[in-house]
């Protein structure tokens, strides 16, 4: 190469009309994101270094924060309470997930369709559905040898139940992806199943363990809704939170806790996209997928745990559903349904339903526009590579928030008197707002994945023949990503029926919402009606995706036969 040639400028590439408008569009999208998650963030951690009077005083109420046991016992309390969780939601989701992909039982796609069960239905349920079986009055109480239900025990064996389809889905993915070849090199070798298991197995899915573990930390030590209704007197981060805002109005030591309990889950989600991308890194383009053989006694066993377990999710559901149609339990069992006269209970009527159905549907619908859109710009833009990665961040990061801290958020930032966007408190704006952002992480991923398995010679042609890309992506994009649209659609409209964490805070006496009426009815002491109101999001909910199912098949049939040729 010529001296010339070295010096020669590097040319770059012209910006046109579409690059700089697409620049533009991702600026509006990062925008929002800045505004409903940056700065509510921002107000809340600047609460908690200030007094009531809003002057800075540094570092005095964490001081003040550590200095009371009362209080710093949650931390422990919630690390004590994440740890069990954990520990045997794994091993249950670990044992389901093998049997599913390493045995030849039957009714596969039926037992991990129940598993699906706690996603459709708040975090409060399985916490009611405890106080019936294991209370006062409770069913079988004798179980529990004497010990209370309201407590550690409780809140774990609640969160097992909200936690276990996370951990599932994540372990079936990585159970499936086996290479075949390694366990008939070991086989070959006569190696023992014990030892094929501890050398091969576990190996091969060890960051998928991992994942699953961190996912489950996360989602148990900030979940709100289980330890608020069986909890009792053992606090634990999130009811703190909780008790210091409502309780006893006392804000900044609420944004101290919040921040306190950010840390855990920053950490846990950032160690878990560590893991995630490495697990990407063990696929291989030459594996051979593994097919179960059959084994009477094995596979006999694992019907069996795949049966006890099922009976744990359902049974739980039934419980609520029992409570919500006898007329006074346990002294009148009697049929009826007088429960679901929701108008004369406190705490919420009919209009809570039907408006997290309005928020629901307005979620679903919004927000796929918004995550999708921002997902193809940034997937399919040219350039900008700052912009774009300063996108992905913002775009991570709701997942490390949890919905308890965003809510308070939310009341530091839209509540504040020179706030011009202060008029979209206690307003259905907010809720759908809040909820979106809160779910924002996975819908993207789910759509970036979409977009991936697109080839960019799509793009490419159509600037070569000089078409607009808006009109490449509603032409072409929309049409082969329609699967996944749909599916971000059913994942915003379901968190957004069960949600409670996210919107306790910042609804209005308008905008009551279904889960929160279920805390509400709780609280006042409407346990039954309660239940009914859940079993009400349930059936929502499951009705919802069932029509999702049904759609998404239609439509594959129809729109999407080219990837079966």
């Amino acid at each position: 190469m010529t001296e010339s040639a070295l010096r020669a400028p590097i040319v770059k590439p012209k910006v046109g009309r579409d690059d700089w408008t697409m620049r533009a569009f991702i600026g509006v999208i990062g925008l929002y994101l800045v505004i409903t998650l940056a700065f509510p963030l921002y107000a809340m951690m600047s609460k908690s270094v200030r007094d009531n009077d809003g002057a800075f005083v540094g570092l005095a109420n964490y001081i003040e924060y550590f200095a009371t046991p009362a209080l710093t016992w949650s931390i422990g309390n919630s690390l004590q309470v994440a740890t069990i969780t954990t520990l045997i939601t794994v091993t249950i989701a670990f044992t389901f997930a093998y049997a599913l992909t390493r045995s030849c039982i039957p009714l596969k796609g039926l037992f991990q369709s129940i598993t699906m069960i706690p996603i459709l239905v708040p975090s409060l349920l399985p916490g009611i559905a405890l106080v019936y079986l294991f209370g006062t009055q409770g069913l079988i109480k004798e179980l529990l040898f004497g010990y209370s239900i309201y407590g550690p025990i409780g809140i774990v064996i609640a969160e097992v139940f909200f936690t276990l389809p996370h951990a599932i889905i994540i372990l079936i993915t990585s159970l499936s992806i086996a290479d075949a070849r390694l366990y008939e090199a070991a086989v070959a070798l006569r190696t023992s199943r014990l030892r094929i298991f501890l050398t091969v197995t576990l190996p091969g899915c060890r960051y998928g363990l991992i994942s699953a573990a961190f996912v489950v930390f996360t989602l148990a030590i900030t979940d709100f809704g289980a330890p608020k209704v069986i909890g009792g007197d053992f606090n634990v981060l999130a009811t703190d939170i909780y008790k210091q805002v409502i309780g006893q109005q006392n804000f900044e030591m609420g944004a101290v806790v919040s921040v306190v309990l950010l840390i855990p889950a920053v950490l846990a989600f950032a160690i878990d996209r560590v893991v995630q991308r490495r697990q990407v890194a063990l696929l291989s383009s030459r594996a051979v997928t593994l097919e179960p053989r059959p084994n009477r006694g094995f596979d006999a066993a694992m019907l069996g745990f795949c049966v006890l377990v099922s009976v744990f999710l359902i049974g739980m559901l039934g419980v609520c559903q029992f409570a919500a149609l006898v007329k006074f339990y346990p002294y009148d069992l009697s049929l009826s349904l007088k429960n679901y006269n929701f108008d004369v209970m406190d705490g919420g009527g009919w209009s809570s339903y039907w408006n997290s159905i309005r928020m629901a549907t307005y979620t679903a619908g919004f927000g796929t526009v918004v995550v999708f859109s921002g997902a193809y710009l940034v997937e399919k833009g040219r350039g900008f590579r700052a912009g774009r990665t300063l996108f992905q961040l913002l775009a991570m990061m709701p997942m490390a928030v949890p919905g308890l801290v965003l809510g308070l958020a939310y009341i530091f930032f839209f509540n504040h008197p020179n706030n011009p966007l202060g008029f979209l408190y206690h307003t259905m704006a907010i809720l759908v707002i809040s909820t979106i952002v809160h779910f924002y992480t996975v819908a993207h991923l789910t759509a970036v994945t979409a977009l991936k398995q697109m080839d960019p010679e799509f793009e490419a042609v159509g600037a070569s023949l000089k078409a607009p890309f808006h009109r490449t992506f509603r032409r072409v994009t929309v049409p082969v990503c329609l699967p996944a649209i749909l599916d971000i659609m059913i994942y915003l409209f379901v968190n957004a029926m069960t949600t409670v964490s996210a919107v306790v805070f910042i609804y209005g006496p308008d905008t009551n919402l279904a889960s929160v009426a279920v805390l509400n009815m709780d609280d006042a002491g409407d346990i039954a009606p309660a239940a009914a109101m859940g079993m009400m999001i349930f059936y929502t909910a499951a009705s919802v995706r069932l029509a999702h199912f049904l759609v998404s098949r239609h439509l594959k049939r129809r729109t999407q036969a080219w990837r079966i040729r």
